[in-house]
């Protein structure tokens, strides 16, 4: 038996989000690892314009330290 696997949907143009806000932190840190990196597109799900709009705009909020580089990490 084949198991079909259903795509991904992106959140954002379900929402009908014309711009993704940087200041939103709560949206942006679903979107990032524990370790810190932007969750890439085939995983989260998003399409190619949002994920640009994503990491333009989780790369603006780390500048303007409203979300972090990295979290602590011990080896």
């Amino acid at each position: 038996m084949i198991k079909m696997r259903r795509k991904r949907v992106c959140s954002f143009c379900k929402d009908n989000v014309v711009y993704i806000d940087f200041k939103d932190e709560r949206k942006l840190f679903r979107y990032l690892t524990e370790q810190g990196k932007i969750i890439p597109r085939h995983t989260s799900g998003t399409c190619a314009k949002h994920q640009r709009q994503l990491a333009r705009a989780v790369k603006r909020a780390r500048h303007l330290a409203l979300i972090p580089f990295v979290t602590d990490f011990t080896r």
